[in-house]
């Protein structure tokens, strides 16, 4: 028990001394107003020239008057890669959106509308799982300005995984 009593406390005590925590994430450097990230002192180093083809699954809905926290990993996913180095026209990123999340993704609730038109313009794919959206009565005609209708969540991964891309494990 008295050798676990330090490394515990040293954990608790970690961020306070590294400056870690809340403080340390800012939004930017490519979205501006969205996908807070942090500077991180990396061991486990991105090669030059790499190239990410990542999708993500976006199932759960936002909260309420706010953006929905998986598109925002979206954002942030593009600013930290880019304030690591990485060149924004090697990120190639897509969301699968379905269940509940299908509305935040159409006209009828709009928290999340801004962070879609910034996304869209990073060529982020936003692709919505048409059977969640038929269950939800969204119709193609309800999405967003850019966001893309598929047949299905599974048909999107799969076509998306065809096209060298990978899943972000939630």
């Amino acid at each position: 028990m008295m050798r676990t009593l330090p490394a515990a406390l040293l954990l608790v005590l970690l961020p306070l001394a590294t400056g870690a925590g809340e403080d340390a994430f800012t939004k930017g450097p490519v979205l501006s107003e969205y996908g807070p990230n942090a500077d991180v002192e990396v061991t486990y180093m991105i090669p030059p020239g790499s190239v990410f083809r990542h999708s993500f699954d976006v199932s759960k809905p936002a909260e309420q008057d706010k953006a929905n926290r998986g598109l925002q990993s979206l954002a942030r996913f593009i600013n930290m890669h880019a304030r690591a180095g990485v060149e924004t026209d090697d990120l190639y990123l897509a969301a699968v959106i379905h269940g509940k999340a299908v509305k935040d993704v159409s006209t009828k609730k709009t928290p999340t509308a801004g962070l879609i038109a910034e996304l869209l313009k990073h060529n982020v794919r936003i692709i919505v799982c048409g059977q969640s959206a038929a269950y939800y009565d969204v119709a193609t005609a309800d999405l967003l300005p850019g966001v893309e209708m598929a047949l299905s969540a599974m048909t999107a991964h799969a076509l998306l995984q065809q096209q060298g891309y990978t899943l972000n494990p939630f």
